[in-house]
């Protein structure tokens, strides 16, 4: 379908990719990795002719459609997001317009042997046929599935797309590159604004409903497993293809370079003594012929080369934490938003903005926690609260005793100071004897030379990562706080900083939606929903195993009633007992010798109709489901809560008390928590 032959593409002295070839074939499904700026995204640009090779050819099937998503993108102003969405049934309404002229003229012309008339009847079949092809549904049913799939709700397709940030309006892009249904997709880190419900579902789409070719260039190791069935690697120039995904890629690379290099140092040992028998033997007249066989074995001799690799890579290790109070963060009851706007609305009001209503949370000194959540829910907002940049309008949230934070933001382009060098920006931060260190912490995260010098603004988003992370190392923090800390950077420096976070020794709070890097890293997660924050205790695979038991689309539709029923003033009066029957609470009876209470005179009401009677009855099964889940996780966490009171009623010498009592008094809130959800039931 698409042919890359020979390409070169030079700036300069500089070779970026040295007469490279690739085939993209029918309904292929291809990962493209490689280090930032090796020239992913440059291979891209020139399969859709936004930029021209030094040379080499390129092929492309005519009449094939191609859907691209670039990293960085235009985005239309003046539009809701439904109207934006549907502009790409524009060409459904030309060829509908098209169907009725040529209806038209057919009913009207007489020349039927002619050949304009049989070219109508011909172009008719052909609109027809794509017209069929292209629509498959209802327009208006495709765009709700696609924009309810990316994380949009409802309510908000009638708002404006310049009132969405430039990570909703990427997501806005992506729905209509989908809803094209091209032949081909070429996905620039389509991942990067996208929260982990939302990864889930393109992922579903990409493996299911989609059936073109795809090209994808990601830095979630997970994401391309799952949705390539090849990898393309490219290094200094060179592409490497191997026919598996991703994480087979990484074993039968290593395999190759391992037999390349034992083949080289066969070969060296047998070119050295077959050069040994030559020099030694060579003004010998008997050995004459045995020496010039040799020397004709070597000139035939095809050199073993091992494959060039950029073996560079970030070294991160952050300093040791010093210790805090027990508490890290806590946020009780906590009414938090952004203050009144400075220009009031239309109405002449000014009303502050709620993100998130009776908000509870707590780390504590050494937990390595996550803040997971759609976009918009209020991750960042919490952040800026941990930071002291907004104070919550009713409730509490303080940091620990001697807690120092060292801070992340998602968005440096804003954090950074431009016009600063790489340099600067260390040293204005740096304090003491750790100036003298600025040149070998630059060069740890891949800044050497002249790279020092460079302005911010110049610098890509993941050199801008690096040195943000870099800021980091100039002082011993005992919280860190991440936000996207993994966007922009490239798989091998997101193994090296997860290794170096699951190594550190300190309090640390990330807010990501990249499930590789979180899986293994915390322990805990706090999901940010509905303007609520919900705790989950385990990591984040075990979220994920929670979340597709229980669609997250079915927890959002149910959570205002779930909130209704948890403040109605009826709680259960008798303790939860796992070996009773647990068939739910029963109506209260009168006491002996009491008459029963006497009931009001009951109003003749009006039977509900079928669609109540149906909604009712989804309700309860819906209720019964989950008191049914409940019981079921409140046996378990009574059973862990049971054996860590054996433990702790005859400790061993290797028992970890301290540990022991926070797990307890964990699993205890949990249980509560669940209680008063069921009896809410």
């Amino acid at each position: 379908m698409i042919s890359l032959d020979a390409i070169t593409v030079a700036y300069g002295g500089f070779t970026l990719l040295d007469e490279v070839s690739l085939h993209i074939g029918d309904r292929e499904r291809i990962g493209l990795v490689g280090k930032n700026g090796a020239g992913k995204s440059t291979m891209l640009k020139l399969i859709m002719e936004l930029q021209s090779p030094t040379s080499g050819k390129i092929t492309r099937t005519a009449g094939q459609r191609i859907g691209y998503l670039p990293q960085i993108m235009e985005h239309h102003r003046g539009r809701t997001v439904l109207e934006e969405v549907m502009t790409v049934y524009a060409e459904l309404d030309r060829m509908n317009r098209r169907i009725d002229e040529i209806t038209l003229q057919l009913a009207s012309r007489t020349d039927y042997e002619s050949d304009a008339y049989h070219k109508l009847i011909v172009e008719l079949n052909e609109v027809n046929d794509a017209l069929v092809i292209a629509q498959g549904e209802a327009p208006e049913e495709s765009v709700e599935r696609t924009l309810s799939g990316l994380g949009f709700k409802k309510s908000e397709f009638g708002r404006k797309t310049e009132t969405f940030s430039q990570g909703w309006n990427m997501r806005i892009e992506l729905a209509k590159i989908l809803l094209r249904r091209p032949d081909v997709l070429l996905l620039d880190e389509p991942t990067n604004h996208l929260d982990i419900e939302s990864i889930q579902w393109l992922e579903d789409y990409l493996k299911g409903s989609f059936t073109g070719s795809l090209v994808l260039i990601s830095h979630d190791r997970r994401f391309l497993d799952n949705c390539t069935t090849r990898t393309v690697e490219v290094m200094l120039g060179h592409l490497y293809d191997y026919k598996v995904p991703y994480s087979q890629y990484v074993e039968l690379r290593k395999e190759r370079i391992a037999q390349q290099k034992a083949a080289y140092a066969n070969q060296q040992r047998m070119i050295e003594k077959t050069e040994e028998f030559i020099e030694r033997f060579r003004y010998k007249p008997t050995k004459s012929n045995q020496v010039q066989s040799r020397v004709k074995q070597l000139e035939k001799i095809e050199r073993i080369e091992i494959d060039e690799e950029d073996l560079s890579a970030i070294r991160v290790k952050f300093p040791p934490a010093p210790r805090s109070g027990d508490v890290a963060f806590e946020v009780k009851d906590a009414v938090i938003g952004y203050p009144p706007a400075v220009n009031p609305d239309a109405t002449g009001r000014s009303e502050p903005k709620i993100v998130l209503g009776s908000a509870n949370l707590i780390v504590k000194r050494g937990e390595k926690v996550a803040f997971v959540g759609r976009n918009g829910e209020g991750k960042t907002t919490m952040m800026r609260v941990l930071m002291g940049e907004l104070e919550p309008f009713e409730g509490e949230a303080k940091v620990g005793y001697n807690v120092d934070i060292g801070y992340y933001a998602q968005n440096q382009e804003d954090v950074l100071d431009k016009k600063a060098t790489v340099y600067d920006t260390l040293d204005r931060i740096a304090v003491g004897d750790i100036r003298t260190k600025l040149r070998d912490i630059l060069a740890a995260f891949l800044f050497k030379g002249e790279d020092i010098d460079k302005k911010v603004a110049v610098l890509s988003g993941g050199e801008r990562s690096r040195l943000a992370m870099a800021c980091l190392m100039l002082k011993a923090h005992n919280l860190l706080a991440l936000d996207e800390p993994t966007n922009h950077m490239d798989i091998r420096s997101k193994d090296i900083l997860k290794q170096a976070l699951q190594a550190y020794d300190g309090t640390i709070i990330v807010v990501s939606h990249d499930r590789d890097f979180l899986s293994g890293l915390v322990d805990k997660v706090y999901e940010f929903i509905d303007g609520h924050v919900k705790e989950h205790l385990g990591g984040v695979d075990d979220f994920l195993r929670h979340k597709k038991a229980e669609s997250f689309r079915d927890i959002e539709a149910k959570a205002p009633a779930a909130r209704a029923a948890a403040q109605a003033p009826q709680r259960a009066s008798e303790p939860f007992q796992a070996q009773r029957g647990r068939s739910g609470l029963k109506e209260p009876t009168a006491a002996p010798g009491q008459s029963a209470p006497a009931q009001p005179h009951e109003q003749p009401q009006k039977k509900p109709d079928y669609q109540q009677q149906k909604q009712q009855s989804r309700e309860e099964k819906r209720a019964k489901n989950r008191q049914n889940q409940l019981e079921k996780q409140i046996a378990e966490l009574e059973a862990k809560m049971a054996e860590i009171e054996k433990v702790l009623a005859a400790p061993t010498p290797d028992a970890d008390i301290m540990e022991l009592t926070r797990q307890y008094l964990e699993l205890k809130r949990d249980l509560d928590a669940k209680m008063d959800e069921w009896a809410s039931l």
